[in-house]
């Protein structure tokens, strides 16, 4: 079976009740790629919000939750929590969290394995700095990357995973790798998920790219054997998010 594409809207710490109801009554209305599964990610405050309003077929997402089931964790969403007010995905490892909140590979790992334990499906965040790349480091770090969440998840586990790759060096500042780049590193990550998992979880999983994706570079990088779909930023506040949704029509 073909891969279904998949588009993820990552709102980021942006937004209040008036402007996400506009973006989510603007999905609503839309007419969507019936093919392609489309998750949004709004801050936690407004994830109840949001899933009262998305149709059914649009998914919601967390922007974190954490690897324990409840405790004197301040500020933190468990899995349960999540699962309460019927959100069943959340994003894990954006390198905003990585770099900012020192998250390590050990920690995402464990909260990856959390969350599909807990029956929430997990878009798993991975990429190189801009040093890295220079470096020529970049499939060294995605597979470090990889590796400590290989560690943890059964082979059945990988169904509930998307994997988003993200170069820092390309997130929020206009800068796009471009759709040779993209390739390189997606079949790299396919290669490894053939050899350290398995050949089904090697052709079943989805590998998204995220990036400063927009309306006008969404449909090259869509004609990639690799590229299954997209992790949106900006462009998810914006009616264009529509047509990076709508980049295979």
């Amino acid at each position: 079976m073909p891969r279904q594409f998949f588009v993820g809207g990552n709102f980021k710490m942006n937004g209040v009740t008036s402007s996400i109801t506009d973006i989510v009554n603007n999905l609503n209305s839309a007419k969507l790629d019936s093919t392609t599964e489309v998750v949004i990610s709004p801050p936690t405050l407004y994830l109840s919000l949001t899933r009262s309003l998305a149709k059914a077929e649009i998914g919601v997402a967390a922007q974190n939750v954490f690897d324990k089931p409840s405790g004197a964790f301040t500020g933190e969403i468990s899995v349960e929590q999540l699962k309460d007010i019927k959100i069943d995905w959340t994003l894990i490892g954006h390198s905003e969290r990585r770099v900012i909140l020192k998250e390590n590979d050990e920690f995402i790992a464990r909260k990856v394995k959390a969350a599909i334990d807990g029956g929430v499906s997990v878009i798993f965040c991975i990429g190189e700095t801009l040093e890295e790349r220079e470096a020529d480091k970049t499939i060294e770090v995605v597979y470090r990357q990889l590796n400590a969440v290989a560690k943890l998840l059964s082979q059945e586990d990988w169904a509930k995973v998307v994997i988003a790759y993200e170069p820092v060096w390309a997130i929020g500042t206009g800068k796009v790798a471009s759709t040779e780049q993209a390739q390189e590193v997606h079949a790299a990550i396919r290669k490894w998920l053939g050899e350290t998992v398995s050949a089904k979880v090697q052709e079943e999983v989805r590998i998204i790219y995220g990036g400063s994706v927009s309306e006008k570079n969404c449909r090259e990088l869509a004609t990639q054997p690799d590229v299954d779909g997209f992790l949106v930023g900006g462009a998810s506040l914006k009616p264009a998010f529509v047509d990076i949704i709508n980049a295979r029509i």
